[in-house]
């Protein structure tokens, strides 16, 4: 890869450029907010490029008809990547340009922040994240070939899909979360002030994404309505279902064993079986290095930490920290942590 032209600023364009040159490769920042693009290109380093072999398009899928015509007339032999959330449409735009379908390949990269813009951006957002690419039946091997060289330079595992395959699994997985995050997220705000202090992580991880761009999600959904449509009524009709029986504990029981054996479904750490963890909760003093001496312990008898929570309050003496292990692996750590003399309590 010689030189890539970046169109689009924001977040998840400036994060290509950013993991691109920190591997040596020139990349030109363009975009139509002039201060955009330079506080990128400054982020970014030098724009002295000259070969362009790679174009990506970083906008949003209402803006690429006219930009990637322009773009594939002042760089015919180039590849064309666009990095959107929904990949059938553009995917009919490109094959109304004579020559282009060859030379395109959608993709979309499965990370992003609740935050955009270029000062959000990260050189490691795509670090063990899947990357999706859709080539059309017309795309040439050596556009699919520079599009999984770039996704595996910036550390992202590359995942072919049909574009409506794709559509349909960002439908499920994507873009319905976000709907019932705001929509759980749009009744707080009838609730009293009062009650919102009281609001611990449960409601801030529900409703995390509920803090996205409104403009960049009415775009997203409604190019992607046909496939979001039915799960919306699925899940309405989950819903009246839990209504009509919320006087029946054994439904309401059922009802949330079948949401925990859904989220069970999703795979665990690089992509594996999802499992269930041994948590080790261990009190420790407000003092620096105790957290570095935890995280030595641990190492010390090799087990390895799968998550972890620390609970603190302002003025506390003591933190909690829990750590989330494999069930033998935290049997260890309990065992070598009390006789350490560390303040471990029981496992759960």
């Amino acid at each position: 890869m010689k030189g890539v032209r970046v169109i689009g600023s924001g977040l998840i364009g400036t994060s290509i450029a950013l993991a691109l040159s920190a591997k040596g490769i020139p990349v030109q920042m363009v975009d139509s907010d002039n201060g955009r693009a330079a506080l990128a290109q400054d982020l970014v380093g030098s724009a002295d490029i000259g070969e362009i072999d790679l174009v990506v398009l970083a906008l949003p899928t209402s803006h690429l008809p006219p930009v990637i015509r322009q773009q594939f007339s002042l760089y015919p032999k180039s590849a064309f990547i666009d990095v959107g959330s929904v990949k059938t449409k553009p995917l009919d735009e490109v094959k109304k340009v004579p020559g282009l379908a060859r030379r395109f390949c959608g993709t979309h990269p499965m990370a992003g922040r609740e935050i955009g813009g270029p000062e959000a951006a990260r050189s490691d957002l795509f670090q063990g994240r899947p990357w999706i690419y859709t080539p059309g039946a017309d795309c040439n091997p050596d556009v699919i070939s520079l599009v999984i060289e770039l996704i595996e330079l910036l550390g992202a595992t590359p995942i072919r899909m049909t574009a409506s395959e794709h559509d349909s699994a960002v439908a499920l997985i994507s873009h319905l979360p976000q709907i019932g995050a705001s929509l759980i997220a749009k009744q707080l705000r009838f609730g009293p002030e009062g009650w919102l202090a009281l609001a611990g992580q449960g409601i801030k991880d529900t409703t995390r994404i509920a803090a996205s761009d409104p403009a960049l999600w009415r775009e997203i959904i409604s190019m992607n309505r046909d496939q979001i449509r039915p799960l919306l009524k699925i899940l309405s009709k989950d819903l009246d279902q839990l209504i009509d029986d919320f006087d029946d504990d054994d439904a309401v029981e059922t009802f949330i064993e079948e949401g925990r054996a859904g989220r069970g479904r999703i795979p665990g750490k690089h992509g594996g079986r999802a499992r269930d963890y041994i948590f080790v909760p261990i009190v420790i003093e407000d003092k620096p290095g105790q957290l570095a001496a935890l995280f030595q312990e641990c190492a010390d008898i090799a087990v390895n930490i799968e998550d972890l929570s620390i609970e603190h309050s302002p003025g506390q003496f003591t933190g909690l920290v829990t750590l989330a292990l494999s069930k033998d692996d935290a049997s260890r750590l309990a065992e070598h942590l009390a006789l350490k003399g560390w303040n471990v309590h029981p496992s759960r």
